[in-house]
Formats: C-alpha cells, structure tokens, sequence
C-alpha cells in the first residue's frame, strides 16, 4: 500500500464534545487526524513514530530520528512525546460538524532504512483541493513494503466521561504502487474498554449505508459489537480521482 484515503465527518450531536480526537490515518508508524482541543481551537493533525521505544523524544538516538523534510503553510511542527515518541505536526483550522473532510497519506521513498511519510487534508471551502500537513523521514524503518495496520478511532483524550463521541468515517481506498486502487470496506472493531482498566460499556460502532461509524462515552447507547468483530460497509465503487504528479506542497 503506497497511499491510504479517508473521509470523515463528525455529527452535530457531538459538535462540542471537548478533548476529542477523531483519527482518520492510523498506519503502523503514524497516524493523523481532526481534534477538538478546547472551547476555542479544533486541529488537523499529522505525526510519525519514532521506532526506538521511549516516551522522551530527547532519548531517541540520532539513528532512530524522524526528521522533518516539509511542511504545509501555517502548520506548526515539533516533537511529541508520552505515547511513543517522534515528529508531530498541527494546523488550526475550524472544521465544523456535518461537513466531510478528507485526508491523504503516502509513502513517498522507501531508500536504505528510512522511509519518508506525508500527509494532507482537503476541506469543502475550496473545493477539496489538497493542502500538505507535513512530510517526515523515519529513519531504521521497520517497512520495505509500504503501509500497514491501517486504523481509525474515536477517542477522549480528557477526563470528560460524561461527554459523547462519535464519527463517520466512509469513502476509504488505499492505492498499490502498481496503480490499483482498493476500496477499504471491512473493518475489525476493538476498544480500550476492558473489566480492569477501563470499565466503560457506552461503545459501538457499525455501518450506516457506505459509513463505518465510532462512538464512546455520554452512557447513551451500550455497546453494539464485540471486539473482534467483523464490521462490513456498502461500497462505493468510485475511487477518488487524486492527481499525485501535481500534489501541491502548500
């Protein structure tokens, strides 16, 4: 897999539900997605691992280092720490509730040990046009052969349990290097939620028509699926239409 597509949506039930973090692009050494951070400031966010094993970025030994090689305008890059470790990047932006955004990763070199990583988000104000969120070299990559263990969640990354959370999440493809695209339309649940660290049963997820769907949380629905499950969504049966040869770094 050389590149992984999503869109995503996040109802208007949930439009203020703080702390929360809708992942769009997981993949085995990264992940990005749209926040709502506080009141006041919502994100598209975009961040590559680290694979030497430490939650302190200033541990990671210079062979081990994912470097910054781009960025889009107005994002902001460092270093991100406390779950892993490795190169993060964010831009503000205030997505709103009921509208589709999209996100795009790729692969783009595979040289050596390093692999270089970049993501990009597209919004309805002009029309979907790609926009970078940051390009990253990971360096002593544990890949030669392009993406794996590609995911999205739904997550509350504060101490509001009382709030609700949800996201749609449809339309997802990933493209071979040979050029053939593949709709995503099965997907394995799992939660965090467990008897003896996290007693939490207000979970589910499913399909609705061509959409997988997440929530959590705000003790509204019990749980609908069972870890392990086998969620299946209709098809599309339309690729997007991406011209990679013209991808804008802006």
């Amino acid at each position: 897999m050389k590149w992984f597509y999503t869109e995503v949506l996040v109802p208007k039930e949930v439009e203020n539900s703080i702390h929360a973090y809708y992942e769009t692009n997981g993949f085995h050494s990264g992940y990005g997605g749209i926040q709502i951070n506080n009141e006041k400031e919502r994100r598209f966010i975009f961040s590559v691992w680290s694979l030497y094993k430490t939650d302190n970025p200033k541990e990671i030994p210079s062979e081990y280092t994912v470097n910054l090689k781009d960025k889009g305008n107005q994002v902001s890059t460092g270093e991100f720490g406390n779950e892993g470790s490795g190169g993060h990047s964010h831009l503000v932006f205030p997505w709103k509730a009921n509208q589709t955004y999209h996100f795009l990763t790729g692969i783009t070199s595979m040289a050596g040990d390093s692999a270089t990583y970049i993501g990009y988000y597209a919004v309805p104000e002009d029309n979907y046009t790609w926009h970078l969120l940051s390009e990253w070299t990971q360096n002593k990559t544990d890949t030669k052969t392009g993406f794996k263990h590609l995911y999205s969640f739904v997550e509350n990354f504060g101490n509001n349990g009382d709030d609700y959370f949800k996201a749609y999440y449809g339309n997802q493809w990933i493209l071979t290097p040979s050029g053939n695209w593949i709709e995503l339309d099965q997907a394995k649940f799992s939660t965090t939620a467990n008897l003896r660290k996290h007693q939490r049963y207000d979970y589910g997820a499913g399909a609705e028509g061509n959409l997988f769907y997440m929530y959590s949380g705000g003790f509204q629905h019990l749980k609908n699926v069972d870890a392990g499950d086998i969620i299946t969504r209709k098809l599309n049966g339309k690729h997007p239409v991406i011209d990679f040869s013209s991808l804008k770094k802006q």
